[in-house]
């Protein structure tokens, strides 16, 4: 269709038929009309109407049903594929993959709050294990949690899943209760790591007995940085490489992913003080230590915005500059990105200062763009925030501590340079627009006592100058700086500054330089003022006097030939 919004006519022909596209339209009575038309002559059994919006940005209709009338849908019984079929965990050992970990994370999360453990530390410690047994309410509430959704997905009874995965958490217990009891995990009271490491080597369950010890060394420690301090300890006195090295490396990282993806302990390690903008930065800054550094040193702006990182967090970066976790390098880089494009503000008691914030980030994460993220990754996830800084709540909030309607149209232009995405600048042009074409900014500009009319100009071009490098469309930037152009040549009308600088008995030279700057843009906007300083400095070199006293002394003209280039004079001098 033409148009942006068109209705489409859709028929099933009987109950149990797909639905099929029969006619579109663009005018709404008439696609209702004929739907029942259809439905009243029996040459349907279901119709609907629905509504079809292009959505300009992404080109795509957006659909919505407003009509639906005649036989239900027949719902089909959902085909579960062999491969799916059956519970999703068949031994104890599947409980140890990552995303079993990671679901049993979310179903045991208040439990593993209360503790102050992880996953890992509970499928490695025998007296986790039994305490969470002892529970009963506990483990029984996250098997359901776990079969309710899974019985839907695999097509198998809720209650046959609950008795399978009950079996299976009694075998996961027992086994690790087992294995404490035979001290399969030994101390590293008086046994180093490394050695442990080196006599495991070969064996079968190397991996499970490794995962008790580290597990086992955290055993009393309260607090993310305090884990985050003792895992850095093993990591210390791992063996230097071979498979020693990496049967040491695997469970400390398998750990840190688990300990730092939870937002108290990533607290706790960066520093309870930081809000949501600081810790992302600071989550940055440990992950490429190298790159922030190369940013401060050549910024000091950026300096004031990211945190330091140190103690074990330090440590910690230090191993990932080296390429070291290379999973939980990427893991806390998505993580960033999550929050990134989650609704969540970074400064929500200071818009001004989430600005600042999302820049610094901006230009930490580009920099590692390569190594831990691609560009288009960052670029998606900056585009996502920026939709919500263009909302009419974080606009008001931006702009409430502005005294003057000059103050908002100033801090609007900050916003049109921070913001990205195409749809997002248009969005936060017509903010800016709808400030400078408003008869407040207008009134305000003609009558503010505390400017000359030559201040005035000044300001005005300087905030025409910072909305031409937005990187708005050329719609957007050529009504906002006409409207900024028609503001200052109302104020120099009034003033009559220009002809006033014409008349007045100061040398060729000094008033050539004023007009001269006002036409090229430099102390007035582009515009009427502009062009009514260049009518008259051409005025003013075409007069006898004025080119005497430029011939006499040339040596003057030299300064001034920039600016004539620039007002687009170059031909008359």
């Amino acid at each position: 269709m033409a148009g942006p919004i068109h209705y489409e006519i859709y028929i099933r022909k009987t109950a149990p038929a797909p639905w099929a596209l029969l006619q579109a339209t663009e005018n709404r009575a008439q696609a209702i009309e004929t739907a029942e038309e259809l439905l009243r002559d029996d040459r349907a059994a279901a119709v609907r109407v629905t509504k079809e919006t292009l959505d300009p940005e992404t080109m795509e209709f957006n659909s919505v049903t407003i009509l639906t009338r005649g036989a239900p849908e027949v719902q089909r019984k959902r085909v579960i594929p062999d491969d799916q079929a059956g519970p999703r965990c068949g031994s104890p050992q599947d409980f140890y993959a990552p995303l079993s970990r990671e679901l049993i994370g979310r179903v045991l999360e208040d439990w593993l709050i209360r503790q102050g453990v992880t996953v890992f530390e509970l499928l490695h410690r025998p007296d986790l294990a039994e305490r969470l047994d002892a529970s009963g309410v506990e483990l029984q509430h996250a098997i359901q949690k776990v079969a309710v959704p899974e019985s839907q997905a695999v097509g198998q009874p809720v209650h046959d899943l609950v008795r399978h995965y009950q079996k299976l958490c009694e075998k996961a217990i027992e086994r690790v209760v087992i294995a404490g009891r035979k001290d399969m995990f030994p101390s590293l009271e008086h046994r180093s790591i490394a050695d442990l490491a080196h006599r495991l080597a070969g064996k079968a369950d190397r991996a499970f007995v490794m995962g008790g010890i580290v597990a086992g060394a955290l055993k009393g420690v309260r607090g993310g940085r305090a884990k985050l301090d003792r895992l850095m300890d093993l990591a210390d006195g791992a063996p230097m490489d071979g498979p020693p090295h990496a049967l040491v490396m695997v469970p400390i990282e398998q750990m840190l992913c688990e300990l730092l993806s939870a937002r108290t302990n990533l607290a706790d390690v960066l520093g309870p003080g930081l809000d949501q903008g600081a810790s992302l930065a600071a989550v940055v800054r440990m992950v490429a230590p190298r790159e922030v550094g190369l940013l401060v040193a050549a910024d000091p702006r950026v300096a004031l915005q990211v945190p330091n990182v140190d103690g074990p967090a330090a440590r910690l970066g230090e191993r990932l500059q080296k390429g070291e976790f290379p999973l939980l390098a990427s893991a806390l880089a998505r993580m960033v990105l999550r929050e990134l494009m989650s609704p969540r503000r970074l400064r929500p008691s200071d818009a001004t200062g989430e600005i600042d914030i999302l820049r610094v980030l901006a230009m930490t994460l580009t920099a590692t763009a390569g190594r831990l993220l691609t560009l288009e990754e960052v670029q998606s996830a900056f585009n996502e925030r920026s939709k919500s800084l263009v909302t009419a709540d974080f606009v008001a909030a931006y702009v409430s501590n502005c005294s003057t309607v000059l103050c908002e149209a100033e801090a609007l232009a900050r916003l049109c340079e921070n913001v990205t995405g195409a749809g997002n600048k248009r969005s936060a042009a017509r903010w800016l627009s709808a400030c400078v074409s408003s008869l407040r900014f207008e009134t305000e500009m003609r009558s503010a006592p505390t400017h000359t009319p030559a201040q005035k100009l000044g300001v005005l071009a300087a905030l025409q100058k910072s909305a031409r490098v937005c990187d708005l469309s050329e719609h957007d930037e050529a009504e906002i700086t006409q409207t900024v152009g028609n503001v200052a040549g109302t104020v120099e009308a009034e003033a009559r500054l220009i002809a006033q600088i014409g008349r007045s008995p100061a040398a060729t030279v000094q008033k050539l330089s004023i007009l001269l700057r006002l036409a090229s843009g430099d102390t007035a906007p582009l515009g009427p003022v502009a062009d009514r300083a260049k009518v008259e400095a051409v005025k003013l070199l075409r007069t006898p006097e004025s080119r005497a006293a430029l011939a006499a002394a040339p040596e003057a003209l030299a300064p001034l030939r920039g600016l004539m280039q620039a007002a687009g004079l170059a031909a008359a001098a």
